[in-house]
């Protein structure tokens, strides 16, 4: 019930509040007239609904609705393409042999495409990681062979169709062209990345003798 106002002794409030039963009350505004501000509990129990049970599913949902407006927003990262789809794998490797002559390296095929994430993965461990880095610089010639959708088919098919291995998949050759290995770098692989140690293992064992 509300207080009446101090100094005013024996004053009648002109309303009063009564509660008919959890979360709904009635105001009474003079004796004999009372407006029920929620639904009566005799015309409709099932429509009765606790505040405190509204105000949670609104905040849920005002929450559930900022998280999908926030992953709408989100910018989206794209890979960098570093297989140039672009260009005849024949003449890449032409040109990679002639500097594999002179220089007295092998040529590294590597064999992939740009939706590949483990094409990436190898192509950042093959550039981040220093020791397999400068292995590389000083023993190989190396050759991002693009085969998305089809493209260099003939040079899959040159070469065994290493690419039944999946993507990535490496093909060693010698300075004359010739074939020396194919490695499925799934054999490469630790967790969820390849392991630095078997990928430098790996380009040690055919690497040219020199």
């Amino acid at each position: 019930m509300a207080e009446p106002p101090a100094g005013n002794a024996g004053f009648a409030p002109r309303f009063q509040i009564r509660n008919l039963w959890p979360g709904v009350a009635a105001l009474s505004v003079r004796p004999g007239c009372t407006h029920t501000l929620l639904p009566n509990k005799n015309k409709n129990m099932k429509a009765r609904i606790p505040v405190t049970s509204l105000l949670l599913c609104f905040f849920f949902t005002l929450i559930a609705w900022q998280g999908r407006v926030q992953a709408e927003e989100a910018p989206k990262t794209t890979r960098p393409k570093i297989y140039d789809e672009s260009l005849d794998g024949s003449k890449q490797i032409a040109a990679a042999l002639a500097i594999a002559k002179k220089e007295n390296k092998r040529v590294l095929l590597q064999f992939g495409a740009n939706w590949c994430g483990w094409c990436h993965l190898l192509h950042k461990l093959f550039e981040s990681d220093k020791a397999i880095s400068e292995r590389l610089k000083a023993d190989y010639v190396v050759l991002l062979i693009d085969v998305n959708q089809g493209h260099n088919k003939n040079i899959d098919t040159k070469y065994g169709n290493p690419t039944r291995f999946g993507l990535p998949v490496i093909v060693i050759l010698d300075s004359d062209g010739k074939p020396l290995t194919t490695k499925n770098t799934e054999e490469l692989e630790e967790g969820k990345q390849h392991d630095p140690d078997k990928v430098l293992a790996f380009l040690k064992e055919w690497a040219p003798k020199k």
